[in-house]
């Protein structure tokens, strides 16, 4: 099988068997016509107007492997029915976990205060008072703090127990009910009944028709105010006037989005104002490990008629 490999990624580290054929593509141009022939599309952080393009002209094609954790920008581009879709589920679970703790801790300790404080070279006797507080200390640790981890899958398998460690108290939220990797998961209806209770929200949602604007004002009011929210999901779950609205009154204490509905974040945002937002340029899963590993596997499942891993679209996909 011809194989096109995105120039994203390390092509050399792409094996299969002795009839597959791996050929580099530019993903900022349309696919050359010798390689429209191609049976297998591995995708990575291709333009939408390009994907588009394949869709139409790879008439061959029998599976598109993507490497981003969800497939959202591959299923709007176009491919036919016949076309199996696999995501890069699991090939970002470390870096995610990594990014979200890392964004979780700066809201937690205000860096971003001191790093202003930093800038302008003040000693911050207030954040050391505040810290300090009966009143306010708890709002600096994750100690005793309530976690939600609103899509709980394995990026969320991930982070959970490294919160745990530093005492947060942690619940998942999913389509079904029951427990994950050790952890209570609960559906979105009781979840909004948890925000009460709830310190922390952390977002990692796909984008689907059922996730738009998932976060909006009556979500962010439930919380108690003073919560973090972090957003490493995909930026159309949240309804970014409502995030505004919440920093700009203090419901939320602090938020750090690593996603945006529009990517890159137009200058002209007001997102970029607010001193108590953090805001990272959808970095959090930029470098799929194991992502060869993935393509051979499929490869293999593909030649042999099985079932594919990660397969979100096609007859096996589940429904």
């Amino acid at each position: 099988m011809k194989v096109l490999v995105p120039s994203t990624v390390s092509p050399e580290s792409f094996t299969g068997g002795t009839e597959d054929r791996f050929i580099v593509y530019d993903v900022h141009a349309p696919i050359p016509e010798a390689d429209r022939d191609a049976e297998v599309l591995v995708v990575w952080q291709n333009p939408a107007a390009q994907l588009a393009a394949a869709a139409q002209h790879l008439t061959r094609l029998r599976l598109v492997q993507a490497l981003a954790s969800g497939t959202d920008a591959v299923t709007a581009a176009g491919f036919p029915e016949s076309v199996q879709v696999c995501s890069g589920r699991s090939l970002h679970d470390g870096p995610v976990a990594e990014h979200t703790l890392t964004l979780l801790l700066a809201c937690i300790r205000r860096l971003d205060r001191l790093h202003r404080a930093q800038q302008s070279a003040t000693w911050d006797n207030e954040y050391l008072h505040d810290q300090a507080s009966p009143d306010s200390a708890a709002d600096y640790t994750l100690a005793g703090a309530g976690v939600l981890i609103w899509g709980f899958g394995s990026i969320a398998a991930k982070l959970a127990p490294l919160l745990t460690f530093l005492g947060a108290k942690v619940t998942g939220v999913a389509s079904t009910a029951g427990s994950r990797a050790g952890y209570p998961v609960v559906t979105e209806d009781t979840a909004r009944e948890l925000l009460g209770s709830t310190n922390v929200l952390i977002s990692l949602v796909p984008a689907s028709a059922g996730t738009d604007r998932l976060f909006n004002s009556s979500v962010f009011a439930a919380l108690p105010q003073g919560s973090v929210f972090i957003n490493v999901g995909r930026g159309s779950t949240v309804d970014e006037a409502a995030l505004i609205s919440a920093l700009e009154k203090k419901q939320l204490r602090c938020a750090a989005i690593d996603v945006a509905q529009s990517e890159p974040l137009p200058s002209t945002s007001p997102l970029w104002r607010l001193k108590n937002l953090i805001i990272t340029p959808h970095i959090a899963g930029n470098r799929p490990q194991g992502a060869a590993e993935l393509v051979g596997r499929n490869l293999k499942a593909l030649h042999a008629g099985n079932k594919l891993q990660n397969l979100v679209v096609g007859s096996a996909a589940p429904k």
